[in-house]
């Protein structure tokens, strides 16, 4: 190694022990002295390139590399100029085809009057650290691209709750962006104290294991304050055993339990039609049983009749032997109506008169002794066409009903109304009893179904009412109930004429 000064021997005795290949430049680029690994990579003697400018020795030996000259560029200069150190990451291609990188370091050494007197330019090889880093980028990458196009809602949060991560899904389920500028905190994300629970569940080792969330429903709440069913997991993230953060990922289930209501619907009205069908045959059957007894009953009491005087004591009470079992003779048409066995007689009439009809028809006027019987009915004619006798047994059956719900004492309604738009009629009922319990509410048009005492209801009252109103192109539901009194809705399409 040459000597420039012999001052500089022990620290060029340093420089040269230098594991890196290294340059000393005058501030002309000239080189003035190089390390024995720098001389070792291109293959040269000290002395042959002793003296020639950096530019003429990395043009020779380094074809394929480029490197910043200009005097705007080059960090020889910038060193010089600023007189602290700078650098430089080169990539280059070597002989073979295949990418390198290279990062070169300059360092000034300042004289006694605080000028640059050399450069040391050494020479550090980064391919390996690079393509690591190309690499795990590449994969953080393909992360992030993942993370962002799931489906699945996902979010981290810092040991403090501050939202450090959230995914397309989970802004659109959520309502929030981390583009927000302010910060925002994981128990804004569902209903107060919901987080810290989910918090005890996750340290909770008997659960799902150490930082795990086995699947869990629980309610979240949207920027806007809507509260929706998700189905959530989630885990603890750990750095050297310490609680570092959180992350979740979340499934919306308002769809998913839509589907399923609908799918529980479509069963319950599958049995109910099943049911429904069952209690037709069984109607059929019975309906033929009672017919018989019933003609002979109304035969031999109409020849009765006709031979009592008309002033016979017994002959009112046979009066309404006959009309009750005309009424019976009736039940058992309409069973044969509800078993689909017969037709309806349809006639067009006012639905005014279907409600004064239903309340003639019962005699004990004492199961209104204490029941105020209100008759909101329109003052204009609403026709319907429709059996009439068939519904009087349903208003009837409902006006049993609500007796029995209010105990024999309250408020009894009826409401007639139309609604143009719709083209439909309807007749409310509406009492002050005690109201059906909300378990019930889907049960009471099934048949055999009943709340009342054993041997106070046989259950087929509201079924038979359900497939009569069918039979009669209308529905009956509840149209409203509770602890202030039940509301029964029959609907039936208006007609326009006589």
């Amino acid at each position: 190694m040459v000597l420039i000064e012999k001052d500089f021997d022990w620290r060029l005795r340093v420089f040269d022990s230098m594991s890196f290949p290294t340059l000393i430049l005058a501030p002309d680029k000239t080189i003035i002295a190089a390390n024995e690994i720098f001389l070792k990579q291109i293959d040269e003697r000290q002395p042959n390139i002793i003296g020639k400018t950096c530019k003429e020795i990395f043009r020779k030996h380094f074809p394929h590399q480029y490197f910043p000259c200009s005097d705007m560029e080059c960090p020889l200069l910038k060193t010089i100029e600023f007189k602290t150190g700078q650098s430089i990451l080169l990539k280059f291609k070597d002989p073979e085809g295949r990418d390198r990188w290279e990062d070169r370091v300059f360092s000034p050494i300042l004289g006694d009057d605080g000028e640059v007197k050399y450069i040391i330019e050494s020479f550090r090889d980064v391919t390996r650290v690079k393509t690591l880093e190309k690499m795990y980028s590449g994969v953080w990458e393909l992360i992030d691209k993942v993370v962002q196009t799931s489906v699945q809602a996902i979010i981290a949060a810092d040991r403090s709750g501050t939202i450090i991560l959230m995914n397309h899904a989970a802004e659109n389920l959520f309502g929030y962006s981390l583009t927000d500028t302010r910060k925002l905190n994981i128990e804004e994300f569902y209903p107060q104290g919901i987080a810290r629970e989910i918090m005890k569940k996750l340290r909770d080792e008997n659960l799902g294991g150490k930082g795990k969330l086995p699947l869990t429903i629980v309610d979240i709440v949207t920027t806007n304050g809507l509260v929706v069913p998700v189905e959530m997991t989630a885990a603890i993230i750990y750095e050297d055993d310490r609680e570092a953060a959180t992350a979740a990922i979340f499934n919306d289930l308002r769809e998913k339990q839509a589907v399923e209501k609908k799918l529980f619907e479509t069963q319950s009205q599958l049995i109910q039609s099943e049911k429904m069908a069952s209690l037709g045959r069984l109607a059929a059957g019975v309906a033929h049983e009672i017919n018989n007894p019933l003609t002979s009953i109304l035969l031999y009491g109409n020849m009765m009749r006709e031979k009592l005087e008309k002033n016979h004591p017994l002959r009112k009470n046979l009066e309404y032997v006959l009309e009750d079992a005309g009424r019976c003779k009736e039940i058992v048409k309409n069973l044969l109506a509800y078993s689909r066995q017969t037709n309806p007689t349809r006639q067009v009439f006012e639905l005014n008169k279907l409600v004064e009809e239903s309340l003639s028809l019962i005699h004990d006027q004492k199961l209104f002794m204490h029941v105020t019987i209100v008759k909101k009915l329109s003052g204009d004619p609403i026709l319907i066409n429709a059996d009439m006798n068939q519904l009087c047994q349903i208003v009837i059956n409902l006006i049993i009903n609500a007796l029995d719900a209010m105990e024999g004492k309250g408020v009894l309604t009826f409401r007639v109304y139309q609604e143009e738009e719709t083209q439909k009629a309807y007749l409310e009922v509406v009492d002050t009893g005690c109201g059906i319990p909300e378990e019930h509410i889907s049960k009471i048009f099934d048949p055999f179904f009943t709340t009342k005492e054993l041997g106070k209801g046989t259950g087929l009252g509201l079924s038979m009412a359900y497939g009569i109103m069918e039979e009669n192109r209308g529905s009956i539901s509840v149209k409203q109930t509770g602890s202030t009194g039940t509301t029964i809705l029959l609907e039936l399409p208006l007609t326009t004429m006589y």
